[in-house]
């Protein structure tokens, strides 16, 4: 099979040539349509994340269709597949669709999984980091973690929901029924999260960086009330905001526009250092907190949601071949919605 494999942080990925996986007890393999990018995937290729499995297949938003089928596993997270609406279901059988999240594997045993917190399970494994991933025209995953998605839903749309959508979808819940909603950095999870919450009702302010008119109008396209820059005013109080941006800087000023008892949601799972701040900007019972990964329940909400809104991903597609050029995009904040690298030439 064709893959781009990452052999060492900060350098570019290499071409290569392996042999198709095969899948082992409660794994299906998955013959790849399409992976979308996320600055998840840059943390680990410049090595902001430390110690990934080297050398890696990256990517992990991936949707394809089911082609083979491992045995059953053995152990207390054997019957716990997906969806949970059904108990004792093992997973998709050979020609579902399904989609891939960064959650890949969690150990069915410790407190978190055995209290519906199994994003915090200390054991997990994430696929395109401690699994390969999607950046290749086969994957094997846990069946557990192959969230059904509906085969008239296109692949290339789709593949943002997998991260940009469900870390967006889960930040939004956590905000709970904030009607003036704050968005801190404009890219792939604010453009679905801004749908959301439109859907939802909500009334969304974008911020972006100074002089960014390109995406400040793309978060109005996208249905926000108000779009401008971090360093203006802002319109009105939030109730509630959700920071995308991997900038410590943005919490203190967030904290300054959040009403009392508002609530700052930092989204991303690397952050730079969040600079001292004034107690009286977080008295008031304002919060802060952060977003970890994803639950199973996450991703089946979230997946019978996106078509009934519809979400509409907007997304620049590239081949696999050209996964270089689109990580630099990305790190130049060149990329208007979400990157998607197209893996078969067949999907749309």
């Amino acid at each position: 099979m064709r893959a781009m494999i990452l052999e060492a942080a900060g350098r570019p990925l290499r071409p290569a040539e392996l042999p198709a996986p095969a899948p082992g007890p409660g794994q299906v393999r998955v013959k790849v349509q399409a992976c979308g990018l996320c600055r998840t995937d840059l943390h680990v290729v410049d090595g902001e994340l430390p110690h990934p499995k080297l050398p890696l297949i990256p990517g992990h938003q991936i949707v394809g269709v089911v082609d083979a089928v491992g045995s059953p596993a053995a152990g207390p997270e054997t019957g716990a597949g997906a969806p949970l609406s059904e108990p004792g279901a093992i997973g998709p059988v050979v020609g579902d669709q399904v989609g891939i999240p960064w959650l890949g594997w969690t150990c069915g045993r410790c407190r978190y999984c055995l209290s519906g917190r199994e994003n915090l399970c200390d054991q997990a494994k994430f696929t395109g980091y401690d699994l390969d991933g999607g950046f290749a025209e086969f994957v094997v995953v846990d069946r557990r973690f192959a969230f059904p998605v509906p085969s008239d839903y296109p692949a290339l749309q789709a593949a943002p929901l997998l991260c940009a959508g469900l870390i967006g979808y889960r930040s939004l819940t956590m905000t709970g029924d904030a009607e003036r909603l704050g968005i801190y950095g404009y890219g792939a999870a604010a453009h679905i999260v801004t749908q959301v919450a439109c859907h939802q009702g909500r009334s969304v302010f974008a911020f972006t960086r100074p002089g960014d008119f390109t995406s400040q109008a793309f978060a109005l396209e996208m249905g926000a009330e108000w779009a401008g820059d971090t360093a203006q005013p802002v319109p009105e109080e939030l109730d509630a905001a959700i920071i995308f941006a991997p900038a410590g800087e943005l919490v203190p000023l967030a904290l300054r526009a959040v009403v009392k008892g508002g609530v700052v949601v930092c989204g991303g799972i690397h952050m730079s250092d969040i600079p001292s701040f004034p107690y009286e900007i977080l008295w008031g019972e304002r919060t802060i907190r952060s977003v970890a990964n994803l639950t199973r329940r996450d991703g089946e909400e979230f997946l019978a949601l996106a078509p009934r809104i519809p979400v509409r991903t907007e997304v620049e597609p590239f081949t696999l071949e050209e996964a270089n050029e689109a990580i630099e995009r990305l790190r130049t904040g060149n990329i208007r919605g979400a990157a998607v690298i197209v893996v078969d030439d067949g999907v749309r």
